[in-house]
């Protein structure tokens, strides 16, 4: 039933041509530029930090240089993959680009802290975009066999712009000055948007889908008044100050009427009946709690080193090296493991265990602790995190029903992300709390010198490393003070992290499907995703596919087909329903080979009445030629619908049609084989 549907689906005619190789190329440059910039984002001022506060002040509100940011592109997410499908994904990229690029010349520009940070969230609203939109663009232009690779590619790009990012940061800090950091994507970016105007062409939207606009501003407004109250909770507000009531009365208020919304509205940004789903839960919540301790620890581990230790911008970036390579490794490694074992429960319970101890680790370092020392500790740290990341995705995907599906991944990875916000914004409240009670203290008690500039290094910690040798016996006491106020930011955060353990033993393990077992591969620390369940679905067969051997695929098909004809002559059938009339020069000039090289098979296939040439010499095929494509792709579409035990996928309409597609796509890998 599901094959007939499959075979019907697409006998209106061969697929469109393939596009131009070279503007394929270029498509994707043009969106990995615009990609690495929006990822680089996230991470490029984390080392700039300390020398952003002692030009701009409002050390108080350094988190939220951050928060800004990642808030920003974390809630539109939903928005612009709408908004892609809405109006055409080029004129929607080419918006983000330019949003990301007017907010960041505004960032460079900025005068007060105040202006950074709003200017920060303009960029966010475009680097989201970018960030979500990059997979569905080049979806566009790529076909479906190819698509698998190039997301992990993305996935790639993604991974290494995290570990580059407080490098390069710190690198134009000391080189040029802090407003580089936002500077450098202008001209980045203008080669991104030039290359996307001239080389992608605009693809008509296929419908018009509901965009779920109210649900979007609720959530995003929750998060916000959330995240207000946890950075500006205890410092420039009192815990018990009408601004304090007002955004948590503000927040209960707006999740209630994201709650009636989201169970009205048609396609709603977040589905609450996922929630019903225990592992879909658990994962989320561990996801937060993972973003929130990699992106609290990243943007204040510089801190430290250059408050703490003296070091410059570019050594503090360095010294983040060994955190997110074990991040790197762990993840990679992770989902190679499981792939292979079908086995995943172990691993976020290693990973959290890890990230316990790594932040214990953490609560016990001071300003005598040595660079060495610190590098492992984070290393520990990037190993714990890197475990848990990659299991998170697979973990979801695997207990969901195919309705579900791209809403179930998009939603964890969007409170992976929505936690590295509250990350960067919780660790900042505990370490000002800390910090002003601590000098409070010292200066009472004689351990800080009265003469210690206490307002101008509250408002610039990074004036105690440019202190002379003299004022050292006034300077030291201070940096005591500051790092056992960090102390005190790893011990929370170990405590935290002690939830995400106990999370983990309840995440139940379910036998891993097969199309499952490449599940979220370079998306462990990717960008949040914005798919639909077919979409994802698409991402599995074609990773699965591009581990078969192409001699093999075919033999398989053709067995179960029960047709006889040889892989090459199939392979040829193929290539020609593809190409459609096509003469024997024009077959030789594609495949860069001689006509003595193509002419026997040619000449064997004609024999066999499957392909026939007129007097001109142009190769088309005939009804018996287009009955074994058919029955070919009939015989793959059930092989695939194998590797899709437990979505069902004769019960979707929408799932048989994309693999009649896949089938014949998987069937027409482009190659040699003809003349082999």
């Amino acid at each position: 039933m599901a094959q007939q549907q499959a075979v019907d689906a697409v006998q209106g005619g061969p697929p469109p041509a393939e596009e131009n190789p070279r503007r394929v190329r270029l498509v994707f440059l043009g969106v990995m530029l615009g990609m690495f910039l929006a990822a680089l984002d996230q991470t490029i001022v984390s080392t700039a930090l300390p020398t952003i506060v002692g030009d701009l002040g409002g050390a108080n509100h350094l988190s939220w240089v951050v928060t800004a940011y990642m808030l920003a592109a974390t809630a539109t997410t939903p928005l612009w993959g709408k908004l892609g499908d809405l109006f055409g994904r080029k004129g929607v990229f080419l918006v983000c680009i330019v949003i990301f690029l007017v907010g960041s010349a505004l960032c460079g520009q900025a005068r007060n802290m105040t202006e950074l940070i709003a200017f920060r969230a303009v960029q966010g609203l475009g680097g989201g975009g970018l960030m979500v939109l990059a997979m569905a663009v080049i979806a566009d232009v790529v076909p479906p066999r190819e698509r698998g690779r190039y997301q992990g590619v993305i996935g790639a790009v993604f991974g290494v712009s995290s570990v580059v990012g407080p490098l390069l940061g710190g690198f134009l800090v000391d080189n040029l000055n802090w407003r580089w950091v936002f500077y450098v994507n202008l001209p980045v970016g203008v080669v991104a948007l030039f290359v996307i105007a001239t080389a992608l062409h605009a693809k008509k939207p296929e419908g018009r889908p509901s965009i779920d606009y109210v649900g979007t501003v609720l959530l995003a407004a929750a998060s916000t008044c959330l995240v207000l109250i946890t950075s500006l909770g205890g410092q420039t507000w009192a815990w018990n100050s009408v601004e304090v009531w007002g955004c948590g009365i503000g927040a209960v208020v707006l999740i209630g009427a994201f709650i009636w919304v989201e169970q009205r509205v048609k396609e709603p940004v977040l589905p609450l009946r996922l929630f019903k789903n225990r592992i879909f839960t658990v994962c989320s919540a561990m996801g937060f709690i993972i973003g929130l301790c990699m992106f609290g620890a990243l943007s204040y581990i510089p801190l430290y080193m250059q408050v703490v230790n003296g070091n410059s911008p570019t050594q503090s970036g360095l010294r983040l090296l060994p955190m997110m390579a074990g991040v790197l490794i762990t993840s990679i490694g992770t989902g190679q493991l499981i792939s292979r074992t079908g086995r995943y429960k172990i691993y976020p319970i290693l990973g959290t265990a890890l990230t316990c101890v790594a932040l214990v680790l953490l609560a016990q370092v001071d300003e005598k602790t040595s660079a060495t020392v610190m590098g492992v500790y984070m290393l520990i740290l990037g190993l714990g995190l890197g475990l848990v990341m990659q299991v998170l995705i697979i973990a979801v995907q695997n207990s969901t029903d195919f309705a579900d599906l791209g809403t179930a991944t998009s939603g964890v990875t969007y409170f992976r992300s929505i936690g590295g916000s509250f990350g960067a914004s919780i660790f900042g409240t505990v370490l000002n709390n800390q910090l002003n009670s601590k000098i409070t203290h010292a200066l009472a008690d004689g351990t800080l010198s009265p003469h210690f500039p206490v307002k101008e290094v509250l408002a610039d910690p990074t004036l105690v490393a440019k202190a002379p040798p003299a004022l050292k016996p006034i300077v030291e006491p201070f940096l005591h003070l500051f790092a056992i106020s960090l102390q005190t930011v790893y011990l929370v955060a170990a405590g935290i992290a002690v939830i995400a353990f106990v999370l983990s033993l309840f995440l139940r393990e379910v036998p891993l499907r097969t199309a499952t077992r490449t599940s979220g591969q370079g998306e462990a620390a990717g960008p949040p995703t914005f798919r639909s369940s077919a979409e994802e679905i698409e991402g599995m067969i074609t990773r699965l596919s591009s581990r078969e051997n192409i001699w093999e695929r075919y033999g398989r098909a053709i067995d179960k087909a029960g047709v006889d004809i040889s892989v090459p002559q199939a392979y040829g059938l193929f290539r020609l329903h593809h190409a459609g009339p096509i003469t024997e020069d024009e077959i030789c000039a594609r495949l860069k080979i001689t006509p003595d090289e193509i002419r026997p098979k040619l000449d064997a296939m004609v024999a066999s009445g499957r392909v026939q040439r007129d007097q001109n010499g142009v190769l088309t095929l005939t009804a018996s030629g287009q009955d074994v494509i058919d029955k070919l792709c009939t015989a793959r579409v059930a092989q695939l619908s194998k590797k899709l035990e437990g979505y069902s996928p004769d019960q979707h309409a929408e799932l048989v049609s994309m693999l009649r597609v896949l089938a014949d796509d998987s069937l027409d890998a482009p190659g040699r084989m003809l003349t082999d």
